[in-house]
């Protein structure tokens, strides 16, 4: 049973849901994203036979969890791109230059969600809009709920691992090389990776 409740289930007698868990339904709130207990993250192929993978180090949030009704749920991202990190200062700065990122003129990207919705057991998806270089496109990030606590300081906290996967060609993100024995350097699809801890703030 995750956060939002157990699904109802359709029986010959059954007429109604099944009530709502009181201590998940207790999680409903407000919480903010903690980025020194969490990361974004990305993986892209490179020259067709390895991955690379980076993360963005400043962003912010907030979930707007509802126990009883996922639909009701919501989310908030804001990443800085020019905090970029693939472990490699040169690639770092040909991503936020002019070939990919431009962060000069793209600082941020965001996404906003549209709907939510439970997908059985601690399983769930968040859709939204995502926007990169003042395009904004419909992406959809399955989430696992991996559970709630207090921590040693009294914060209560929500955890959460998220994938999704986008054509970064459809956000303008086009540049490329090709490779002598066939193929591009990057790949057009990438991975994104969340792993998110949220704290309780109303």
């Amino acid at each position: 049973m995750g956060i939002f409740g157990r699904s109802s289930t359709s029986t010959e007698t059954a007429t109604a849901p099944a009530p709502v868990n009181p201590d998940l339904a207790a999680l409903t709130g407000t919480y903010s994203l903690d980025p020194t207990h969490s990361s974004i993250g990305f993986v892209a192929r490179h020259a067709m036979v390895t991955n690379v993978k980076g993360h963005f180090a400043d962003f912010d949030g907030t979930l707007e969890l509802d126990g009883a009704d996922p639909a009701r749920s919501t989310a908030r991202i804001d990443v800085r791109m020019d905090s970029v990190n693939t472990g490699n200062a040169d690639r770092d700065g040909h991503l936020k230059g002019s070939d990919f990122f431009r962060t000069d003129d793209f600082p941020a990207m965001t996404f906003r969600s549209t709907r939510a919705e439970a997908l059985g057991g601690d399983d769930y998806r968040i859709t939204g809009e995502l926007s990169v270089l003042g395009t904004t496109k419909e992406i959809s990030i399955d989430l696992e709920f991996n559970g709630a606590a207090k921590d040693p300081f009294g914060n209560e906290r929500v955890g959460f691992e998220g994938r999704a996967e986008l054509l970064r060609s459809e956000w303008g993100l086009t540049w490329n090389a090709a490779l002598e024995t066939g193929g591009v350097l990057v790949s057009d699809k990438i991975k994104l990776v969340f792993d998110i801890s949220a704290v309780r703030s109303a």
